[in-house]
């Protein structure tokens, strides 16, 4: 009987002990992690700060009681970060179709000014007709070009 006794005390109550920590620690734990979301995890994270605040302990700043506020009404401050965001992104859109609308208009220009160079045939002077309308032969331009009549 005092065996019987002995292997109950020193072999199988320590194993079961275990048993039991092995289903605890391990198996439930990796269990509720498994189950654990980052909307649990903030979901409590106010809980623990009301629960510092009553307890008088610890004084706590108006600025972590918003923290736990803000972290209470996560819905509603997503939303609002989001909207912002999204406006954000919508300014930067618009700059950057301005900015491409720029690019286009300047790789036009660019263009248009590349078609009056004459590479093929680099000593020959395009003649374009004057900007006037006028005749080169007129009668109003000096005989004698430089000189100064007193």
């Amino acid at each position: 009987m005092l065996k019987q006794l002995w292997k109950k005390w020193t072999i199988d109550k320590p194993a079961a002990f275990g048993d039991l920590l092995w289903i605890v620690v391990v198996v439930q734990l990796a269990a509720f992690l498994d189950r654990l979301t980052l909307r649990r995890i903030i979901a409590i994270i106010p809980l623990v700060l009301l629960f510092v605040a009553y307890a008088h302990r610890i004084a706590l700043p108006p600025e972590v009681m918003l923290v736990g506020d803000v972290l209470a009404y996560i819905d509603v401050f997503s939303v609002i970060l989001l909207l912002s965001v999204m406006s954000r992104i919508s300014a930067v859109w618009i700059f950057a179709r301005q900015a491409a609308q720029h690019a286009i208009k300047l790789a036009c220009k660019v263009l248009v000014a590349m078609r009056t160079f004459n590479f093929r045939r680099p000593r020959e002077v395009i003649t374009q007709g004057r900007l006037t309308g006028r005749s080169k032969i007129d009668d109003e331009h000096p005989a004698f070009a430089g000189f100064a009549w007193a």
